[in-house]
């Protein structure tokens, strides 16, 4: 086992009727005036944003409101937050959503914990990140893990630009986690959640580093549950066993327990990052639509990884080092296809793209080619550009 820190300090409340608890666990982490923070109207027609103000209310904590997060959630709105959380005086900031949701709230507590500081300058390096409020999080959708993960993104609409930060300072207080909250999701939204969770072990699976025997036990045992039951969600979203396997799967996937021991990679997530900040694609989408072009662009830097990745987790037999290791790659993007989910650019809304639309997500991706990125194979601009155009059909 290689040397790791691991630090996953966020209080989970899972199961059913869990969002319940959330009065108790704001009052428990010393709350008196909260933000609730949500997305569109399904929080709002269901009930449940109602249910959580009554919770508030009930242990006399005082709460304000910011509705509207979409997905790839944007800094104008963020910046918005901010803004109200200190007029509001809140001193914790609760996310009703997914990963959006949690997303947004993480960068209104950052912004609020520095009220002169813009929080796109710490999104952008310029500024360090040194605090942020308490944040809490009842969860709606299985996907992004953003309720116990260290990470948080938002999108720049001005400039196009998505980016994220990541500090412990970020990861939520505590997190409730009801898998029927999930049950009305749309179908497209849920493939997209599935593939993110999938996506999370797997930037943390191939990284150039060996030797933790248990880590990629764990791994491979999160991504056959997520295969397995996300096949089932897929089939009927009011399968609560799988729908609560999903659920706990996404917090796993991103909390680190899956990398542990070795570094992540996460190339594909620039690479879909560039998409969504350019063209507002789904996240897990751009994932999907780029996996299988950074796979087999690089897999041959270890052909074992890849042939092992297929035989724990795929149940591939190929005895074969390179035939295990290609036919991985491929049930990968197959899984990809029974969700729907897009496997190449050309599959996504915005359709195959032009040569110098390619160029400009490499050089954005790579801060004009100064840096390189993921682990497994270092990327450049170059390196970037050319898996873009293997997905380009």
């Amino acid at each position: 086992m290689q040397s790791f820190t691991q630090y996953s300090p966020t209080e989970i409340v899972f199961g059913r009727e869990a969002q319940k608890e959330a009065g108790k666990m704001a009052k428990k982490w010393g709350a008196s005036r909260a933000l609730l923070v949500y997305g569109g109207g399904s929080a709002v027609k269901s009930g449940l944003l109602k249910e959580i103000e009554e919770l508030l209310a009930a242990e006399e904590i005082a709460y304000d409101e910011l509705g509207g997060v979409k997905p790839n959630p944007r800094l104008s709105l963020a910046r918005e937050g901010v803004e109200k959380a200190i007029a509001f005086q809140a001193d914790l900031i609760l996310a009703v959503g997914g990963g959006s949701v949690i997303d947004t709230a993480k960068a209104i507590a950052v912004g609020a914990y520095v009220p002169r500081t813009d929080i796109w300058d710490i999104w952008m390096g310029k500024v360090p990140l040194v605090g942020a409020l308490p944040v809490g999080a009842v969860l709606t959708i299985s996907a992004a893990g953003s309720e116990t993960s260290d990470s948080a993104v938002i999108t720049n609409q001005e400039t196009g630009k998505k980016a994220g930060v990541n500090s412990d300072l970020v990861r939520p207080k505590f997190a409730l986690m009801n898998p029927e909250l999930t049950y009305t999701l749309p179908k497209y939204q849920l493939a997209c959640g599935i593939t993110d969770i999938l996506m999370h072990t797997l930037e943390r699976y191939f990284t150039p580093v060996t030797g933790n025997e248990l880590t990629d036990e764990i791994a491979e045992g999160l991504m056959r549950t997520v295969i397995r039951n996300g096949r089932k969600a897929y089939e009927n979203q009011m399968d609560y066993q799988a729908m609560s396997e999903l659920m706990w799967c996404g917090s796993l996937s991103h909390n680190g327990l899956t990398g542990l021991g070795r570094p992540k990679d996460f190339a594909c997530h620039k690479l879909g990052h560039e998409i969504s900040g350019m063209f507002d694609e789904a996240h897990g989408a751009t994932l999907s639509a780029v996996w299988g072009s950074w796979a087999k662009y690089v897999y041959q830097l270890d052909v074992p990884r890849f042939a092992r990745y297929g035989r724990m987790v795929w149940g591939i037999t190929q005895e074969d080092e390179e035939m295990a290791a290609k036919e991985a790659i491929r049930c990968t993007e197959e899984f990809f296809r029974e969700l729907a989910m897009p496997v190449s650019i050309g599959e996504l809304s915005i359709g195959v793209q032009p040569e110098e639309v390619l160029r400009k997500l490499a050089d954005s991706a790579t801060k004009g080619d100064t840096v390189k990125l993921g682990c497994f194979k270092k990327l450049g601009a170059r390196e970037m550009f050319e898996i873009y155009q293997a997905a380009n059909h």
